[in-house]
């Protein structure tokens, strides 16, 4: 028998199979040590054969006594080489926890003590030994930990008692358990007509089923109805959400229903824990699991459902290697396994809520509040008029008054500032005018170094402004309030009131943001103030006002998305208000109000902003009316990345004159110029989406050809970050 094995090296040249001989048997799928050139590696086993052509080496070892790898995963890393050029190893490296890897990580044994004498007996025996006797009176029912007992009675104490044969010691292995001190409500709820017919709806639904409901609608009994009915036939489910944030809340609840059947998987858990719910869940211990976009990698077998909770959210795109997009992977899951696949979202997507229009997607509606109380009511606050009555502060007057309500009235509030790292926008205070690109219809960003204003897109270059052309106002700024010192300004205004922040700089410790996330649930703190982390799924049942400074911030980013992502935002941080019996009320702070993003979110309108979208992504070609995919060329050598841009623009060129789908190419520095001391140029293309199957392949096969040392090369397809 020849083994085919993929060595764990990530690198392109030997990223393909390699034949080799064993004198055991070794399972598809195990993890084993192979000679490879002078070296020893592991690798993976990824099939079977009679014979080879090849002079074969014996593979040393199996390094596990599982099978780390099952045949479904097997199969998606063939298929993510095939279709998203994905290097083999690197796939391989998403299905099983990244210390396995050279075992950094084992199985935790610890040593575990039993009374084996009758206690009547053994007190004759130690009846000279206080500490002993001491420890033999209250040794407790079915055992303990040895480690435990000797922090208790003493080392020499549990010695003594063993030697005598009293009490009996052995390794047991030990699991180590995440958040688990969270257990749940175990309380059922009875579903409204809403959430039975989506129920009813997914379960009769073969293929993929968009579940659009507003917040606070029930989406999360929903899918616990779905998985609980696919448990009862005898199959498992995926549960995937965007943010790590959201992961213990949801824990909580999903514990509560469906106990030690839950296996959790996101990366804030330690490397121990991970692992050990890792092999839960491969051994079949686990039946429903949890977590956030690596999840979707989780082993299980006779998958029923896999659903995507705030479908829309960009961190489901992984956009550093490996990069992919999560639905495309629980799409392939979906059809291995033909079982349900659902998209649940406020806010889809717009490219998932085309596809239900068309009918390539199930779609089914809640847009009923299940505690059936109206939407928070949303007041768009014009900073510009503050700014002119003289107030250059971070709140209005308007919602000074709101915190000071709530505040008084003994509630809870959540102040949203919408930023995402550095927002190089320009943008006129006293009219709230932005330039934009006048081909593509996206927010120029500035260039320090050129001093000019550029579309990270198309490339086109304007001159930087002096005076706004709007207003003639030299009021001109960089808008760059950041959560501490949101934090800082409540602090002077509000002296006595405790405020929580939860963002990237306060949840780096180990389980912080679920502290955080409890505190403000007991009432601890009146205030969180907070980025994206606050904004999906948290259910503060005291939380009556909700604030958004800057809320067009992320109009202004470089990005067609940046209208879609700011409506979304809205929304769903709107939604966190007036989630029990107490009404809530939104104020939105932002520099130009008349935009249509919060024309549409005031009135909780997806639709119509999807309509207006939509038409907008129709008349400029963008997703999901074409593909974009972006070639991003680096080196630490300036002048080679150069090359190799112009290489790939001159090669991509003449795909497009074949006329084959590729309609448009555009070459440019990229917008952040060095990173990591490396020099960085980029090449956007557009294909139509009829054509993605015939030039997708030619753009990964044109820049893995440049990929070659000084120069590295990577391809995205319709980036969220075009940094």
């Amino acid at each position: 028998m020849i083994y085919q094995v993929i060595v764990d090296i990530s690198n392109s040249e030997v990223d393909r199979v390699f034949d080799y001989s064993c004198p055991f048997d070794v399972e598809e799928g195990s993890r084993v040590e192979v000679p490879f050139g002078h070296r020893f590696l592991e690798g993976v086993v990824i099939g079977t054969k009679q014979s080879t052509d090849v002079k074969t080496k014996d593979i040393i070892r199996k390094l596990d006594d599982f099978r780390a790898v099952n045949a479904e995963m097997i199969a998606l890393c063939k298929y993510m080489k095939a279709f998203a050029n994905i290097r083999f190893c690197d796939s391989l490296r998403l299905c099983m926890p990244s210390k396995l890897r050279g075992g950094k990580v084992k199985i935790l044994v610890r040593n575990y003590v039993t009374l084996e004498a009758d206690k009547e007996i053994a007190r004759s025996f130690v009846k000279n030994a206080p500490k002993q006797l001491k420890l033999l009176e209250e040794f407790p029912k079915g055992g303990e930990y040895e480690s435990v007992l000797i922090g208790t009675y003493g080392q020499s104490a549990v010695k003594g008692l063993i030697d005598k044969g009293i009490l009996h010691r052995e390794n047991v292995q030990v699991r180590r358990k995440p958040l688990k001190e969270l257990d749940g409500d175990t309380k059922k709820v009875v579903l409204n007509d809403e959430q039975q017919n989506a129920v009813k709806t997914i379960l009769e639904n073969e293929g993929t089923t968009v579940l659009y409901g507003v917040t606070g609608s029930g989406k999360t009994e929903v899918y616990m109805a779905v998985i609980q009915k696919v448990l009862e036939e005898g199959k498992t489910a995926i549960m995937l959400v965007p943010e790590i944030s959201l992961t213990p809340q949801m824990l909580g609840v999903f514990r509560g229903r469906f106990g030690d059947n839950v296996g959790l998987l996101h990366s804030g858990m330690s490397d121990g824990e991970r692992f050990d719910e890792w092999l839960k869940i491969l051994r079949g211990d686990a039946k429903v699991v949890l977590g956030a976009r690596s999840a979707v990698f989780a082993p299980l077998e006779n998958v029923g459902v896999i659903i995507i909770d705030e479908e829309h959210d960009t961190s489901y795109v992984s956009d550093s290697n490996p990069r992919y997009h999560t639905h495309d992977i629980a799409e392939f899951r979906r059809r291995y396994n033909s079982c349900r696949l659902v998209l649940g979202s406020a806010t889809p997507s717009l490219d998932t809520y085309y596809k239900a229009q068309k009918g390539e997607f199930k779609l089914v509606k809640m847009m009923t509040r299940a505690n059936r109380r109206a939407m928070p009511i949303m007041e768009i606050v014009d900073m510009r008029k503050e700014v002119r009555q003289g107030n250059t502060g971070m709140f209005g007057k308007r919602l000074l008054a709101e915190l000071d309500r709530t505040l008084k009235n003994g509630n809870q509030a959540m102040i949203y500032i919408n930023r995402r790292g550095f927002a190089s926008f320009l943008r006129c205070k006293n009219c709230g005018y932005v330039p934009k690109c006048t081909d593509c219809e996206v927010s120029l960003t500035y260039h320090k170094d050129e001093n000019v204003l550029k579309c990270h897109y198309c490339g086109k270059k304007f001159y930087m402004l002096d005076a706004c052309p709007e207003c003639g106002s030299d009021k001109l700024s960089f808008g760059h309030i950041g959560t501490e010192t949101v934090m800082e300004e409540i602090y002077k205004i509000f002296p006595q009131v405790k405020v929580l922040r939860l963002d990237n700089d306060t949840t780096t410790a180990k389980d912080s943001t679920a502290q955080i996330l409890s505190a403000f649930a007991k009432g601890e703190a009146q205030i969180l103030v907070g980025t994206q982390m606050i904004v999906k799924g948290h259910d503060f049942g005291n939380v009556t006002l909700v604030g958004v400074l800057d809320a067009d911030l992320s109009l202004y980013y470089s990005d067609y998305r940046s209208n879609e992502t700011t409506f979304q935002q809205i929304t769903q941080v709107a939604g966190r208000a007036g989630r029990n019996d107490k009404e809530g009320s939104v104020i939105i702070q932002t520099y130009n109000p008349a935009h249509y993003v919060f024309r549409f979110a005031r009135q909780y309108d997806y639709e119509g902003f999807f309509e207006k979208e939509n038409n907008i992504r129709e008349t400029t070609v963008f997703p999901p009316f074409s593909k974009i995919m972006r070639v991003l060329v680096k080196s630490e050598k300036e002048e080679k990345a150069l090359v190799a841009a112009r290489e790939c623009y001159a090669a991509l060129r003449k795909i497009k004159e074949e006329n084959v789908g590729l309609f448009r190419v555009q070459a440019m520095q990229a917008p952040v110029k060095r990173i990591s001391n490396e020099f960085r140029f980029q090449v956007v293309i557009w294909i139509r989406t009829d054509a993605e199957k015939a030039v997708t392949p030619r753009v990964y096969e044109t820049a893995e050809k440049l990929n070659k040392k000084p120069v590295v090369t990577f391809v995205e397809v319709n980036p969220v970050n075009m940094r």
